[in-house]
């Protein structure tokens, strides 16, 4: 009988990132968190487990998150019905309501984390995958709708990607409970008129979310959509005004968008501005980042009345546009590798690399196997292959005069050199800048 250990594998649709992949989400994350600090928003983590009341409610429970997606389980301890996280708007409220946290006024947060959805895995679209979010809380006005949007496209300046080849904004607005509700028995009207014309996952909607049926891509119901009522045309004056707010900013800054009376979102939660990135680089799943206004988000989870807007973008999917677009991100190499002659050099080695390491150079080296290092050739070729700048070498001859070889790798003509072992840390801010 075989090993059960050895059929031992990751979950499907949820995945290892190794290196040198790793590298290119690092790369990412720092481009966030730099992002982020100069726009104000501070880090939040929440848990990966939830209430599974707590998408019940904020979610809506005639949502395909809800419906399809969610890994939802009861805790054997204690019977509580717990809920993996598909998404971190609600987490984010949740834990604003909880720790008081805007009892001195607004916050601007951001998360980078693994969400949690059951559905079929496909290309950029995992059953484990990961988000970055944008979530400002306690604020009502259109300038922090605009200021959202044009973080993402500092993002996308930041990434290499352009505005208009690679991405592109479509924007809509989804007007006040009322506004909705109106449009939503016109809307139900007119689809009920074309019954017949429906496919059954529309049929399901029509009276428990109809709205998500104008976001079908199914191609016979096409004609259909593009003449139902639009949510736009039973906007008042203030729904109206917030929008036209919103296109101002982004009219001043130049940044071109599309006014998509069909976009809607997934979430039952989204009130007036809504808004996705788009692409047409990834075939018919285009969305690379959404978002929007969720102002009665806070009271739905028994919090206080509280405005709130944000935007949430997947990583994989993101990889994959910066990958079709020829974004290569930068690989990290290090800045110098050792090339070790005799095991008997080793506690010199280790103590130039230590001192070397605390002035912030990055080094690495081949370790010895039982019999010692390997030959310098083949430590030459590693280095090569590491990408490394220098080749800090420690010969016989080198530590005989109590001094290391610095050969520049990438630059065949450099002249090789000799350091003095004493003066590591003068010579250490010169290895880490070349």
């Amino acid at each position: 009988m075989a090993d059960p250990l050895q059929s031992l594998r990751a979950v499907k649709g949820m995945n290892d990132i190794l290196p040198p992949e790793s590298a290119r989400w690092e790369w990412f994350e720092d481009k966030v968190r730099g992002l982020m600090q100069r726009y104000g928003y501070a880090n939040v983590r929440t848990p990966l487990v939830e209430p599974t009341a707590l998408f019940l409610r904020g979610l809506g429970e005639a949502t395909d998150i809800v419906e399809k997606e969610m890994y939802s389980f009861e805790d054997a301890l204690n019977g509580d019905r717990l809920t993996l996280r598909p998404e971190n708007t609600a987490g984010v409220v949740r834990a604003a309501t909880e720790h008081a946290l805007l009892h001195d006024g607004g916050r601007r947060l951001f998360y980078i984390g693994a969400m949690f959805r059951h559905e079929r895995p496909q290309k950029g679209r995992y059953r484990q995958f990961h988000q970055v979010g944008a979530e400002a809380l306690g604020h009502a006005g259109p300038d922090v709708d605009a200021e959202l949007i044009l973080m993402c496209r500092a993002l996308w300046r930041e990434l290499g990607l352009r505005e208009g080849e690679d991405v592109r904004l479509e924007l809509n607005s989804l007007g006040e409970p009322a506004e909705r509700l109106a449009h939503r028995e016109a809307l139900v009207t007119h689809l009920e008129a074309s019954s017949g014309v429906l496919d059954d996952d529309a049929r399901r909607r029509l009276y428990s979310n109809p709205l998500r049926i104008l976001d079908s891509k199914n191609p016979a119901l096409q004609p259909l959509i593009e003449a139902a009522p639009r949510l736009i045309d039973f906007l008042g004056a203030a729904s109206r005004g917030h929008l036209e707010a919103v296109c101002a900013v982004l009219d001043a800054v130049g940044l071109p968008y599309r006014l998509n009376p069909r976009l809607v979102r997934g979430m039952d939660y989204y009130n007036l501005t809504v808004f996705e990135w788009v692409t047409d680089r990834l075939g018919a799943q285009g969305t690379v980042c959404g978002g929007g206004r969720y102002d009665r988000l806070f009271e739905q989870l028994g919090g206080k009345p509280t405005p709130a807007v944000g935007w949430g973008m997947g990583i994989e999917r993101l990889l994959l546009l910066m990958e079709a677009a020829g974004v290569q991100p930068p690989l990290p190499v290090p800045d110098a590798f050792a090339i070790v002659q005799a095991a008997g050099h080793l506690p010199t080695v280790m103590v130039t690399l230590e001192a070397l390491r605390a002035q912030g150079v990055s080094v690495t080296f081949n370790p010895a196997g039982a019999s010692g290092p390997a030959s310098m050739k083949s430590q030459f070729k590693r280095a090569d292959a590491s990408g490394a700048r220098h080749a800090l070498i420690f010969g016989e001859e080198e530590l005989a005069s109590a001094s290391v070889g610095l050969k520049n790798l990438r630059d065949i003509g450099a002249v090789q050199q000799r350091l003095p072992l004493a003066d590591v840390a003068q010579w250490a801010a010169a290895l880490r800048n070349a």
